[in-house]
């Protein structure tokens, strides 16, 4: 028998104590969670008893006053109740209603909008997401995770490629987190719904070589160290160097230098809407004058200036499997397939 088998109260106690090295969480966070954690892992079924008030003083050394106070709010959600002065029972082994959601992403761009609601649709009303943006910076991450470590049932995370975020991330508990858009390799008891990038970007490339060979240029604006996908580069660098076409990698795009002929690739939303102001400030015609062709489709894209062509993972998948990941708990490691979308842009 495993220790939560055979023993209930240690293993109440040792998920107490995982929790105690966490500076953001007060010892009534400790407790809460920690009997939470238990609960949810199977280690404390309905009608199993909890440790004793004195049991917990002994053990851990908090005030009476603390564990009272943890165990007046279990009682509250509706976790445990106090029978009979014969001390406190599990009432409800299912707490994941209870638990709240930390949802940490990149940014609040149109198509994560679009992935927060789908996950918000499909998951109930009942459940609660807090929501989190990184913006791809490493320390930002590290500063959030620290401040919400502990504090929640399940993590659902946009990671970014760090050792170190990688060493925080498995201190996770594998069944409380979720990798959603970027893949990053945890170990195969971890879960993630996520994008790829390379072999799915050169396969647009290769649908869309008759239309991009119809222009003299294909320009691609890259900002090295971001967020955007370097897959992707690396993937049009390919592309180019198998077809023979003509193109050529840029920073970013400088206003008013667009010119006539030529396709202009952009994965940066802002920089998309700049060559479009320029387009219509210059009155040429998206697709005959010169093509644009853009990253991650959302609703915007598909109606301005006619409609964008772009390639994208359908981000609205990703959040309902996400939320059929909360309902579930049962492992999964899905690739969510890119999408090519043809419109007038090119």
């Amino acid at each position: 028998m495993g220790m939560n088998e055979a023993d209930p109260v240690g293993f109440v106690i040792q998920k107490i104590r995982a929790l105690e090295n966490l500076q953001s969480l007060s010892k009534h966070e400790q407790l809460v969670q920690g009997i939470l954690d238990a609960i949810d892992e199977g280690g404390l079924r309905t009608n199993e008893a909890l440790p004793s008030v004195n049991t917990m003083i002994g053990e851990l050394g908090y005030a009476r006053e603390t564990i009272v106070k943890a165990y007046k709010e279990l009682m509250a959600r509706g976790v445990i109740a106090s029978k009979n002065r014969k001390g406190y029972f599990v009432i409800s082994g299912n707490i994941r209603q209870q638990q709240k959601i930390a949802l940490l992403m990149y940014a609040f761009d149109t198509f994560q909008e679009t992935l927060y609601n789908s996950l918000k649709a499909h998951i109930g009303k009942d459940i609660q997401i807090d929501l989190y943006f990184h913006h791809n910076n490493p320390d930002v991450f590290e500063a959030i995770f620290n401040r919400i470590a502990g504090h929640y049932g399940l993590y659902i995370v946009a990671p970014i490629d760090t050792d170190r975020i990688k060493e925080l991330l498995t201190t996770i508990p594998p069944f409380k987190l979720l990798i959603i858009d970027r893949y990053l390799a945890l170990g195969d008891d971890y879960s993630y719904v996520t994008q790829e990038f390379g072999a799915s970007s050169y396969q647009m490339f290769q649908k869309l070589a008759t239309k991009l060979a119809a222009y003299e240029e294909i320009i691609f604006f890259f900002r090295k160290n971001t967020a955007e996908p370097p897959e992707i580069l690396k993937s049009f660098r390919k592309f180019l160097k198998d077809t023979g076409l003509k193109g050529k990698v840029k920073k970013h795009y400088e206003q008013g230098s667009i010119e006539q002929h030529k396709v202009y690739f952009t994965i940066h939303n802002p920089e998309l809407y700049a060559i479009l102001k320029d387009v219509m400030d210059k009155k040429w015609k998206l697709g005959k004058d010169l093509g644009v062709l853009a990253h991650n489709d959302d609703v915007v894209k598909e109606i301005i200036a006619g409609g964008i062509t772009t390639f994208s993972a359908d981000f609205a998948e990703i959040g309902r499997l996400a939320a059929e990941y909360v309902q579930t708990r049962e492992k999964i490691q899905q690739i969510v397939p890119s999408t090519l979308y043809i419109r007038k842009s090119l």
